[in-house]
């Protein structure tokens, strides 16, 4: 559906920002807080639309809270609209990150500072464990509903066993989930007449060159690490940790194990979109204009997609090329996430750590707490451990 630009530029940078300070809490959040203000408040969309837009949002690659708010602004506003109410969406949470990180991530943070940032890094991989668990249920359900269930666990596994073992390269390994779904689901083509002698009239090979190939450590490796965290992770936001472990940690050696940790936790903690967390990478990498070109890099792609493609959001959900694609991707995805669990697990470096990741676990698979109020939690715990003289890496 083509925008209706009644809505003015101030008015989207004024109430793009507000959740963009205020979205603590991740997807659902942000979800919520468009929905509230687009539909509930201004009724500036209709129930139908804006389930539709977040639904096509679902199919794209990339932060899709981030895309959805995007395509929100445009519909309101136009293309001017989508591009400041993006950036009002995304600008807050990657100053908020730089800045922690200047503090968390420098040569000689305090020793509280490293106590916090032990304490939440290690509950970090509980975070990713209830990121899965929020996943599986209604994924398993379209698998059941397709018959399609013992593919949907071969997905599941293929992305687990990816983060684990192949970290760098796990984005190749969704793609090919993805296509492999779209090909198994493809009607059968008649059969041809007589062979041809040579070439054919189908599409070439998928070439994918892979992560890696550009020199290691400098700002291409680190615009191709953001790229596949903006352009290439499929299946909600935390998928973007097993894509980025491999090249920040063991790939490019940008940070440590404790460091990726303390950064995945900021990006957990602070509001707006969890992509955002792929500043602190870059900072680790190449400073402040290594953070901002990651950020940059990263959602440009969500930009793009809703320019040149806002007008046919509404009947993406339809097409059965996407739909087929992310049912493969997808469930990888969500593997992708369990796996990066353990990785993150492997991590840690201190006894009083797993005691933490295991409090972390137990409040939020078994509790029920929200994930910032856990973080938090463990931050503190952190900090005390440390100032009691508990080794701190």
């Amino acid at each position: 559906m083509s925008p209706d630009p009644r809505v003015s530029l101030t008015t989207v940078a004024r109430e793009w920002t507000r959740i963009g300070v205020t979205g603590f809490g991740g997807p659902p959040a942000h979800i919520a807080l468009l929905r509230e203000l687009v539909v509930t408040r201004h009724r500036w969309m209709d129930p139908e639309a804006f389930e539709d837009a977040n639904a096509a949002c679902g199919l794209l690659p990339g932060p899709a809270s981030t895309q959805m708010a995007i395509y929100c602004a445009y519909r309101v506003g136009g293309p001017a609209a989508a591009v400041v109410g993006g950036l009002g969406f995304i600008v807050p949470a990657v100053v908020v990150i730089l800045a922690l990180s200047t503090v968390v991530l420098g040569h000689a943070p305090p020793l509280w500072v490293r106590g916090a940032g032990a304490g939440a890094g290690a509950a970090v991989g509980a975070v990713a464990l209830y990121a899965a668990r929020g996943l599986l249920g209604p994924s398993v359900e379209r698998a059941r509903a397709r018959s399609a269930v013992r593919w949907w666990l071969i997905y599941v596994v293929a992305g687990a066993a990816s983060a684990v073992l192949i970290g760098p390269y796990l984005v190749l390994v969704l793609i090919a989930c993805g296509v492999v779904e779209l090909l198994r689901r493809r009607p059968p083509r008649p059969a041809a007449p007589a062979p041809r002698a040579a070439g054919g009239t189908g599409g070439g090979p998928l070439i994918i060159t892979a992560p890696g190939a550009i020199a290691t450590g400098g700002f291409g490796a680190l615009a191709v690490t953001a790229l596949k965290v903006g352009a290439l992770s499929f299946g909600g936001g935390f998928v973007i940790v097993p894509l980025m472990q491999g090249d920040a940690v063991h790939v490019n050696h940008w940070m440590t194990n404790a460091q990726f940790l303390n950064a995945v936790a900021l990006g957990q903690i602070t509001p707006g979109p969890v992509v955002a967390t792929i500043a602190a990478v870059g900072y680790a990498a190449h400073g402040i204009a290594g953070g901002v070109l990651a950020a940059a890099i990263a959602f440009a792609p969500s930009f793009a997609f809703v320019l040149l493609a806002g007008q046919r959001f509404d009947g993406l959900r339809e097409l059965p090329g996407p739909r087929a694609f992310l049912d493969g991707a997808g469930p990888a995805a969500i593997g992708a996430i369990g796996g990066a669990a353990v990785t993150l697990a492997l991590a840690l470096s201190e006894g009083w750590q797993l005691i933490v990741l295991a409090a972390a676990i137990l409040a939020l698979l078994g509790l029920r707490r929200g994930v910032v109020s856990t973080l938090v939690g463990a931050a503190l715990v952190g900090v005390v451990a440390g100032l009691l003289g508990a080794p701190v890496p």
